[in-house]
C-alpha cells in the first residue's frame, strides 16, 4: 500500500538524519536570535511596507480570484511589473508565484525542445539551486554542469560544444543560497554574448543586498540574450517572484510557462508590499553596508575558532560541519541556546557537507553577531 511505503520511506531518512518538519516560529519572541531569515533589509516588517500591503487589501481585496489569464489581472500587477522592469533596466517583467515555481516552469519552457527544434545545450553551474535543475528536468534537457563559479570550465564546455548548431543556455545564480559565494556576473554575461548563449540567471538572494540601488549583482550589466529572476519574498520582504527580460520572452512565457498559466495571481497585500519596498531599497545603502560589514564580522569570528565558511562573501554564512547528524545535533544545541538557525543536508547541499546556514539581516546588531558566533562556536565544539 502506498501509505506503508510512504511510512517506510519516512523511516529511512530519519535514520539518514535527513527527516525535514516544519516548526513554527513566533517572530514576536524577543528572546530568540533568528539567524535563518531571508528578509535581509528587515523589510517584512517595516510600518511603510505593511501599511501599503494593507491599503492595497482595501482598494483591490484580499485575494485576486484567478489566473492572470482568466480575470486575475488587477491595474496593480501591470503597474508593479512595470516597476521592476525600469528598476532592472529591462524592457518587461513578469510576476509568478514562488521563487521554485518561477524557475521550475520558466526554465522548462524556455528549454521546450518542440519551439527550439532541437534540444538545447544546457550550461549550469554545478550548485544552482534545486528549482533550476528541476526546470531542466521538466524540459527533459540534460545539463552540462560545470564546477562550482570555475568559468573556465565553462568557457571550456562552451568551446567543446560551439561547432553544434543548437541553442545554448547558461543557467547560474548570482549569489548562492546554500554557500552564499557569489558568481561573476559580468564574466557570465560576456561569454554568453561570445557563444551566443541566452543566460538566465537567479537573483533572489542578491536583489536588495548588491548593486549601485539594490537591484542586485546584474545591474548595470549588459545582457546581449537572457533573463534575470527574483523574488518578492526575501530582500523585498513579501511574497512572490518575478523575470525581468524582454518583451518577447515575456509574451512567450505567458503562453508557455505553466506556473504561470495555471496558478492564481499573486493577491493585492504582497503587490503593494512589495511595490513600497521596491520604493524603499534604492534608499537603503547604509542597510546594506552594515549587514555585509556584519557578514565579514561573523566570518572572522567563526574562522577564527577553525570553523570553515567555504568562499562566502555575502550575509549568508554557512558552517560546514560535514555529516548530516553532526548538523542536526548543532542546530538543536543552537535550539537551546535561543538561537534559530537551520542544519541543511544532503540532497540540498552534496554528501558531506551538511552545514549551518545562517543568514543575517540588517536588523540584527554587532552585540548579536557576537552572540551568535559563541554560540555556533559552543555547538560545533560540543557535537564534533
Amino acid at each position: 500500500m502506498p501509505e506503508e511505503r510512504y511510512r517506510q520511506a519516512l523511516a529511512e531518512s530519519r535514520n539518514a538524519g535527513r527527516l525535514r518538519a516544519t516548526r513554527a516560529f513566533d517572530p514576536g519572541r524577543r528572546e530568540i536570535l533568528d539567524a535563518s531569515s531571508n528578509d535581509y533589509l528587515g523589510l517584512s516588517r517595516h510600518p511603510a511596507v505593511v501599511e501599503r500591503a494593507c491599503a492595497f487589501a482595501r482598494r483591490w481585496g484580499a485575494g485576486s480570484a484567478s489566473a492572470r489569464l482568466i480575470r486575475g489581472t488587477l491595474p496593480p500587477h501591470d503597474a508593479l511589473e512595470e516597476k521592476l522592469a525600469r528598476l532592472k533596466g529591462h524592457e518587461a517583467a513578469l510576476l509568478m508565484g514562488s521563487g521554485y515555481q518561477t524557475n521550475a516552469s520558466a526554465i522548462a519552457a524556455l528549454l521546450d525542445e518542440r519551439t527550439l527544434s532541437a534540444e538545447p545545450l544546457v550550461f549550469a553551474d554545478k550548485l544552482n539551486h534545486a528549482s533550476m535543475h528541476e526546470g531542466c528536468r521538466l524540459a527533459g534537457a540534460r545539463q552540462l554542469r560545470y564546477r562550482h563559479l570555475d568559468l573556465d570550465h565553462l568557457e571550456a564546455l562552451l568551446g567543446k560544444h560551439a561547432h553544434e548548431k543548437r541553442a545554448r543556455f547558461i543557467l547560474s545564480e548570482s549569489v548562492f543560497s546554500m554557500d552564499g559565494d557569489r558568481a561573476d556576473v559580468h564574466a557570465l554575461a560576456d561569454l554568453a554574448a561570445r557563444h551566443g548563449a541566452f543566460l538566465y540567471l537567479d537573483e533572489a538572494h542578491a536583489t536588495g543586498v548588491f548593486g549601485p540601488t539594490g537591484m542586485g549583482l546584474a545591474e548595470g550589466v549588459a545582457m546581449e540574450s537572457g533573463l534575470v529572476m527574483g523574488t518578492l519574498g526575501k530582500s523585498l520582504g513579501s511574497y512572490g517572484a518575478y523575470v525581468c527580460c524582454s518583451r518577447a520572452v515575456r509574451e512567450y512565457l505567458v503562453n508557455r510557462a505553466s506556473g504561470f498559466i495555471f496558478s492564481t495571481a499573486l493577491p493585492p497585500p504582497c503587490l503593494g508590499a512589495a511595490d513600497a519596498a521596491l520604493d524603499l531599497v534604492p534608499t537603503l545603502a547604509p542597510r546594506r553596508e552594515r549587514l555585509l560589514a556584519l557578514a565579514e564580522a561573523l566570518r572572522g569570528r567563526l574562522n577564527a575558532a577553525g570553523l570553515s565558511t567555504e568562499r562566502s562573501s555575502t550575509q549568508i554564512v554557512p558552517v560546514i560541519l560535514g555529516h548530516a547528524a553532526r548538523a542536526l545535533a548543532a542546530m538543536e544545541a543552537l535550539r537551546r541556546e535561543n538561537v534559530l538557525a537551520v542544519a541543511v543536508r544532503p540532497p540540498t547541499v552534496p554528501e558531506g557537507s551538511s552545514r549551518l546556514r545562517l543568514s543575517l539581516t540588517a536588523l540584527h546588531t554587532p552585540d548579536d553577531v557576537e552572540r551568535l558566533a559563541d554560540a555556533v562556536v559552543r555547538a560545533a565544539g560540543a557535537c564534533s
